[in-house]
């Protein structure tokens, strides 16, 4: 008689719709996670199964934390869908159908059994499908592996994370993402375009994302950090989306693009919706621009505490740009602060 092999699966969202995660992990065993750009948290619990189904043979135990799963095996709700056809006891449609069809057709040909079990209540093996699964949703890429990892991202009730693009709700995403985090910071849009031109600017973001290519081969888990400002900040997001390389935004208060012209103020909102998260530091927009500058510091410092290396645009020329650049690298040292000067280029 063959054996039935235990395999934990889990799924996450960032949203709920949102960015989202799926995967499946066997105890000592091979494992696989994958994202999900915009879906829910039941969608990816059912991904999960499903994906763990389609990969392993012989009879499983799949254990999920996840009672919408479980449930409809214990209780047969499957059963009532199909006989409705595929309407559920209100007589709407079933949601998900595309994924639970597949699901209870391996069900009616394979020996599955479904258990539940309690999510974040110290079981190890629910911990690392939870753990691959908001990996797999906040990086956006997939992971896979003969054995469990030996580093993997915080499970959900840690690492808990704002709905994707919520500029101005309440902060609760102030832990850093996981990942080797590089923050770009430096010169202001007026002063660039003073400096360069538009197409000097355009050059400039070139350049940058050649730059976060390069890291990202040597940190394969590389994630940028921008604060959006107009100018270098927002250049080193657009250079991260150049290099198809995640990158979160990380901003003072809600919505600091609230008084920018309409154009800025437009492309502000559309790399917040772009961006892996979002993450706002304080939760009241500052009355003067005293508090404003405070903000400002108390970001600065966020990502001196968080970021593992630097990219800082300066000419050397700009008294505010120069002490940023000094305050990181009196944070993380100079060998991992690069200075890039626009003037050069």
């Amino acid at each position: 008689m063959t054996a039935r092999t235990r395999v934990y699966t889990d799924g996450a969202c960032s949203g709920n719709p949102g960015p989202g995660g799926w995967a499946w992990i066997v105890p000592d065993g091979p494992f696989a996670a994958g994202p999900s750009p915009a879906t829910t948290n039941q969608r990816m619990e059912l991904q999960a199964a499903l994906e763990a189904v389609r990969a392993l043979d012989g009879p499983l135990e799949i254990i999920s934390d996840s009672t919408y799963l479980v449930n409809c095996f214990r209780d047969d709700w499957w059963q009532g869908w199909i006989k409705r056809g595929w309407k559920n006891s209100q007589r709407q449609p079933v949601a998900n159908r595309d994924l639970w069809e597949p699901l209870i057709d391996f069900y009616k040909t394979r020996d599955l059994v479904f258990t539940w079990v309690k999510g974040h209540a110290g079981d190890e093996w629910n911990d690392y499908a939870d753990r691959l699964a908001v990996e797999a949703g906040w990086l956006q890429r997939p992971r896979e592996g003969t054995e469990p990892p030996t580093e993997v991202g915080a499970p959900d009730d840690v690492y808990k994370r704002p709905p994707l693009g919520t500029v101005g709700r309440d902060p609760t995403g102030r832990q850093p993402p996981p990942g080797h985090r590089l923050v770009v910071l430096g010169m202001r849009g007026h002063e660039l375009e003073s400096l360069r031109g538009s197409r000097g600017v355009d050059e400039l973001r070139r350049h940058l994302s050649e730059i976060v290519e390069a890291k990202a081969r040597l940190h394969p888990d590389l994630v940028v950090l921008s604060g959006l400002r107009l100018g270098a900040e927002m250049l080193g997001a657009q250079a991260a989306a150049d290099a198809d390389v995640p990158w979160v935004a990380v901003l003072p208060y809600p919505d600091p693009a609230a008084s920018w012209p309409s154009p800025e103020r437009r492309r502000f909102g559309e790399l917040c919706e772009r961006a892996a998260d979002v993450i706002t530091l304080q939760k009241k927009v500052p009355v003067d621009r005293k508090g404003a500058l405070g903000a400002l510091a108390r970001r600065d410092a966020w990502f001196a505490r968080h970021a593992h290396e630097a990219l800082v645009v300066s000419d050397g020329a700009d008294g505010d740009t120069d002490r940023v650049l000094r305050a990181m690298q009196d944070a993380l040292g100079e060998l991992d602060v690069w200075v890039i000067d626009p003037a050069e280029r």
